[in-house]
């Protein structure tokens, strides 16, 4: 059985395109082709004029809803962020747990796996983002829970994380290169974050192996005309590298210039939290942004496509391509086949209208949320 959408703006690799039917089968897009070709059989579904892009994929958040997995990692805490993320057209996630003590992280793991078995399919794993971090550039991350990487603990972690570990945020210049290449060697994807490396440290480490960077701009050291710093190796070698595109952690005008230096490199993450009221992470809202007890700006409070949203009406980006940084870039940095309305693509799909309100989302070609 096919479906077809129809009546819609198809949003896929940085095009918009009118007057073409989508059309799927068995969880793939098997076709784009213009209306007066869809199959007289295909079951027919009318989006009356909105957008339909390329599901939306979120590396980096740590809870919503009032349940913040970073702060306790629980089974249930991953089914809010699921349901939350499905309703925003989020069709793939890492659920983020900050630098914490091991408990933590050991039981943050243990609810992964064990959600894994039966979740609706967004949750794709976790992104470490610590404990492996440089404490000079530590943000709200606690110093005490810092510290340099050893080749037992991270054996221990991959051997107990069966493959959910996706991705993990380190500074590179601070640990040995066995734990580097142990963890590049068992498909983690390595994020340098938190980091204060040299210009010249961050040339030998970036795609060598570590293929990403972490919040662009956040938590690393800035550019100096005399000591360049990592920003400008950042934008010479190119990595993937995430960006929190809320105008709070980031002004729009460094968004525009990290877009003109990475093209298409840099890819939308919400980084976001929400309250809590325990734990190592207290975080509070307060009017428009997420802080510590102490004031320190901790997560954001956006939704992707918010971000997307924003580059649109504020960094002088177009939708299209803003949905590729919000779909198409992660989607190639996470290794999956999603982030285009294409032929042989996952029909992982969000339709939204001119308002920026998500109609429906799809996941293997079925609505869900």
């Amino acid at each position: 059985m096919i479906t077809a959408f129809h009546n819609a703006l198809i949003i896929s690799d940085g095009q918009i395109i009118q007057g073409k039917a989508v059309l799927i089968s068995e969880g793939k897009i098997v076709g784009v082709v213009p209306d007066s070709e869809m199959p007289g059989n295909a079951e027919k579904i009318d989006l009356q004029g909105a957008f339909v892009a390329p599901g939306l994929i979120d590396l980096q958040i740590y809870g919503t809803g009032g349940k913040l997995f970073a702060g306790k990692p629980e089974e249930a805490a991953l089914e809010q962020m699921e349901n939350d993320m499905l309703g925003q057209g989020t069709v793939g996630f890492f659920a983020t747990i900050g630098t914490n003590s091991n408990d933590i992280v050991e039981t943050g793991i243990e609810a992964a796996k064990s959600y894994r078995a039966h979740c609706k399919g967004n949750f794709w794993g976790l992104h470490l983002e610590g404990p492996y971090l440089n404490a000079k550039k530590r943000g709200a991350h606690p110093e005490k829970y810092i510290k340099k990487g050893t080749l037992a603990e991270v054996q221990r972690w991959i051997e107990m994380a069966d493959g959910v570990i996706r991705m993990m945020t380190i500074a590179p210049e601070l640990q040995d290169q066995e734990v580097i290449d142990y963890l590049n060697d068992h498909g983690v994807i390595l994020s340098s974050g938190h980091s204060n490396a040299t210009y010249q440290e961050g040339k030998s480490f970036l795609n060598n192996p570590v293929k990403a960077v972490t919040h662009l701009y956040n938590a690393m050291p800035q550019m100096h005309h005399r000591e360049p710093g990592y920003i400008p190796a950042i934008f010479e070698e190119r990595p993937y590298t995430s960006i929190v595109a809320d105008g709070i952690h980031v002004d729009f005008a460094m968004i525009r210039l990290a877009k003109r230096e990475l093209g298409d490199k840099l890819f939308l993450i919400t980084d976001a939290v929400t309250t809590a009221n325990e734990g190592t992470y207290q975080h509070q809202f307060t009017g428009d942004r997420y802080v510590m007890p102490d004031g320190t700006l901790s997560g954001s409070c956006l939704t992707m496509l918010k971000a997307v949203q924003n580059c649109v009406n504020h960094a002088g980006i177009g939708l299209a391509e803003a949905i590729n940084m919000a779909s198409l870039y992660p989607a190639q940095l996470a290794g999956v086949n999603k982030g285009k309305v294409e032929t042989d693509f996952d029909a992982d799909l969000i339709v939204f209208d001119e308002n920026y309100e998500v109609k429906a989302t799809y996941i293997a070609g079925k609505q869900v949320g």
